[in-house]
């Protein structure tokens, strides 16, 4: 992700709620980036994330996961992830969201957000769930997105609205320091932001000033997944 130093002015508008002074990014650059993912400690399947311009000032965000070996491959296990956002006051904000998981079963989510009235609006197959949205709320897949442009912006910690399904919830991360890591892509000296409000483990490490998403990420939600990159291009 490429930063560009834009006029001090123009912070006004960010809609982020961070907490440290922020130099602002221009819209993030389209990519493709291929992970590694394994399960507690298993290699299962790899993942490709991809983000892509729609035009008008709309992005999809996409996150493709496919079971490859061990038990994930014998069940056919693959899980989708898309999300539609805005680019609103240098910032991202989910449009809509759908999150379909095939396993035993398959589980589905869809969330849309009206921003002309407000509200948001969430169902995951046992009825909708709708409340009133936040000034720049973002669901769960675009999250890993946002943080690595706060962190290209300069921000040391963050907190991010989040569209979950009843609720938004003010996720708090913060850079722990700066780590070397050895992910399939290569060595690098990155930075190691945590969830800082929540006991459910979220670890991921960033280069900013080279990928836009973290070069290795960690997180108990899902099923105590590790995603280490393999593989990024943009134009």
């Amino acid at each position: 992700m490429r930063t560009l130093k834009l006029p001090s002015a123009l912070l006004a508008g960010l809609s982020l709620a961070l907490s440290s002074t922020a130099v602002l990014a221009t819209p993030p650059t389209p990519f493709t980036a291929t992970y590694q993912v394994s399960q507690a400690g298993e290699s299962m399947g790899q993942a490709t994330i991809t983000l892509k311009s729609l035009g008008n000032g709309v992005y999809e965000y996409s996150n493709q996961t496919q079971g490859t070996s061990g038990l994930a491959a014998a069940l056919g296990a693959n899980s989708s992830d898309v999300s539609r956002f805005r680019w609103n006051n240098d910032a991202p904000e989910t449009v809509t969201y759908k999150s379909k998981v095939n396993a035993f079963k398959v589980k589905q989510r869809a969330m849309q957000v009206n921003w002309t009235t407000k509200q948001v609006s969430v169902d995951d197959g046992k009825g909708p769930s709708t409340y009133a949205a936040q000034p720049g709320l973002i669901d769960r897949n675009v999250l890993s997105l946002a943080i690595g442009l706060a962190l290209s912006k300069g921000s040391q910690s963050m907190t991010f609205p989040v569209g979950v399904k009843q609720q938004v919830e003010q996720q708090q991360f913060k850079v722990q320091g700066t780590e070397a890591v050895q992910v399939p892509a290569g060595s690098f000296h990155a930075e190691r932001v945590a969830r800082t409000d929540s006991d459910k483990h979220f670890e991921a490490w960033y280069v900013p000033k080279q990928f836009a998403v973290p070069v290795k990420l960690a997180q108990s939600d899902g099923g105590d997944l590790t995603f280490q990159l393999i593989h990024y291009s943009s134009p």
